[in-house]
């Protein structure tokens, strides 16, 4: 057992862990679209069916995440990671063995939802917001971020090959399992019981909170999150499917997925640079611009899978770029006392977005026989976004003395 003067976690400890942690939940994530086809052609389910499961899990994950974090700022992320794990292999296994449209919800709805919550961003930031020093915690959120990325990059093929050669069932069997590897790295992010107060000050839970929204730049951040998670979703969802609709070879889908994981690797590290140096919402305000030019270009060019496979690049670079800088500017608004939380709060705008940009997917398809209305929006929202994340203010939030050798 460490003593109270034990030092903190080593930085390499924390990201190479985290990354681990990141990369495989994110990783299997970022796959589900593969399995849109092979399960509503199995079970004889609409695409609607398997977008509102899978709406859901976006949904479940926004909603379990506000509290995952509260644990994780008050008990350490340990024991949400070793839960998080736990409920990722069971409702796998679920999803797989889930023979009507409501228990398939339930599992890879509801279940998978709770796992992400307690296995990715707002609970590894929490660690990195306590155990990395301030000047250097943008730079440690892109690399995390960046693995986040690597994960789709290295798990969309792999799942891909799993359903080719094994079915969907047995696939899904064999990436339950991958999912507990998560325990073992959860050990590695096991804080001695001080690292937890470091950045503690004299505020509960729900002041907060109330501080948090009524702060309008946190608003902000919100809104435009909002509009990450519905293109995010949209497409990593939907995309697959739309490809095979316009008649591209099914490998084109896969590849498409893992470019969009591979060139993330490069955006969210590269932000998490310039997050050092430059201003974070004008970076934002860049990427959510970029992303709606992007989805533009690729509707008015021909199809083909070339023009797949540079828009796969150019959403890549773009496509987790936002999580290093606004997490970043939580932590710096807020401090990280309750980071983990305050994030759960903006990602629940980020599922909600995640929520309406899957379901609207399948509902507008089965309804009008085409994606067209949705990747408008999309094209919309982007430039919505860009909009209102220039008047957010990054700097410290003013507040009254606190007690020595509080953190702000």
């Amino acid at each position: 057992m460490q003593s109270p003067a034990a030092p903190a976690l080593s930085v390499k400890q924390v990201l190479f862990c985290g990354a681990m942690i990141v990369t495989l939940s994110m990783g299997i994530r970022h796959g589900f679209g593969l399995w849109l086809q092979p399960i509503t052609q199995a079970q004889d389910w609409t695409r609607q069916t398997f977008s509102f499961a899978l709406a859901v899990q976006n949904l479940s994950w926004g909603i379990f995440g506000v509290f995952a974090g509260m644990l994780a700022d008050r008990f350490g992320a340990f024991r949400v990671l070793i839960g998080g794990s736990l409920l990722y292999a069971l409702g796998l296994f679920g999803m797989a063995h889930s023979p009507t449209p409501l228990l398939f919800t339930l599992s890879a709805g509801i279940l998978i939802g709770a796992a992400q919550a307690g296995s990715t961003y707002a609970v590894i930031y929490g660690v990195i917001g306590r155990q990395i020093p301030a000047e250097r915690r943008s730079w440690a959120m892109g690399v995390a971020a960046a693995a986040g990325s690597f994960g789709q990059f290295l798990m969309a093929p792999i799942e891909g090959r799993l359903i080719g050669s094994l079915g969907w069932q047995t696939a899904l069997a064999v990436v339950a399992v991958l999912a507990l590897v998560i325990v073992p790295l959860a050990f590695g992010l096991r804080e001695p019981k001080t690292a937890a107060l470091a950045g503690h000050r004299e505020q509960s839970v729900m002041q907060a909170v109330g501080e948090a929204f009524r702060y309008p730049s946190f608003g902000l951040l919100m809104a435009g999150y909002f509009v990450c998670g519905f293109q995010l979703a949209f497409i990593g969802i939907h995309m697959p499917t739309y490809l095979r609709d316009r008649s591209l070879p099914a490998e084109v889908a896969g590849y498409a997925l893992a470019l969009i994981g591979l060139f993330n690797v490069f955006g969210t590290y590269t932000v998490g640079l310039l997050g050092q140096k430059l201003a974070k919402r004008k970076i934002l305000a860049a990427i959510y611009f970029a992303r709606a030019v992007s989805i533009a270009l690729f509707l008015m060019a021909p199809i083909s899978p070339m023009s797949v496979y540079l828009f796969s690049a150019a959403m890549g670079f773009l496509w987790l770029s936002t999580v290093p800088a606004t997490n970043a500017i939580v932590a710096g608004i807020f401090g990280v006392a309750h980071l983990s939380m305050l994030s759960g709060f903006v990602f629940l705008s980020h599922q909600v977005g995640s929520f309406l940009g899957v379901w609207l997917g399948g509902y507008l398809y089965d309804t009008t026989g085409s994606y067209d209305i949705v990747w408008y929006i999309a094209i919309a929202l982007g430039v919505f976004a860009a909009v209102v994340n220039l008047p957010v203010k990054e700097s410290a939030i003013p507040r009254g003395p606190q007690p020595v050798g509080a953190a702000g």
